[in-house]
């Protein structure tokens, strides 16, 4: 996937919302090895062990090690970085929770060649600062996905701006 316009730092780029397929751990059990593999492509692993798959272009963003797009602790993902006009939105798909090892090849000097499932553990403090670099500009770009964000979050996101040790560290993402 590729940005269509400029995409500053600090813009909400993804929200989980009512249209996102929810597979639960044991309707995933029901499935046919095939459809078992379709919904791995392209789901995630929310903290409860359900898949979620994006009914939009969400799910056709793909891994870099350098990515310029995270998920955070408050359900959305961010920019972590100003993304140009026809650059690729990429993630990182070390928070997805995932169950065995993934290869990838990014092409970046820092490329990890696989995302493990340990990756959060390895990771999270260095995801939580990129967050916190990108999300102090929240309030500074337009957020046309704001009104997607659930009140509780955004009460969340206000109590952080006021304190900033309220942070909610991606690590809540975590399968539990």
């Amino acid at each position: 996937m590729f940005a269509t316009e400029d995409i500053p730092e600090g813009t909400i780029v993804y929200v989980k919302d009512s249209l996102e397929l929810v597979v639960s751990p044991t309707d995933y059990l029901l499935h046919s090895e095939e459809v078992k593999q379709v919904i791995e492509k392209y789901s995630y692993i929310d903290p409860q062990g359900n898949r979620v798959i994006s009914w939009d272009f969400a799910k056709y963003v793909n891994h870099c090690c350098n990515c310029n797009t995270i998920s955070t602790g408050y359900g959305f993902e961010i920019a972590i970085r100003d993304i140009q006009k026809g650059e690729q939105i990429t993630d990182e798909y070390g928070i997805f929770n995932l169950t065995t090892e993934m290869e990838v090849s990014c092409g970046m000097d820092n490329c990890r060649k696989k995302i493990k499932p340990d990756d959060f553990d390895t990771y999270y403090q260095d995801w939580d600062q990129k967050i916190k670099n990108a999300i102090t500009h929240l309030f500074e770009v337009e957020q046309p996905l704001m009104p997607f964000i659930e009140e509780d979050t955004r009460k969340e996101l206000d109590a952080f701006f006021q304190s900033p040790e309220l942070y909610k560290s991606v690590y809540s993402l975590k399968l539990k």
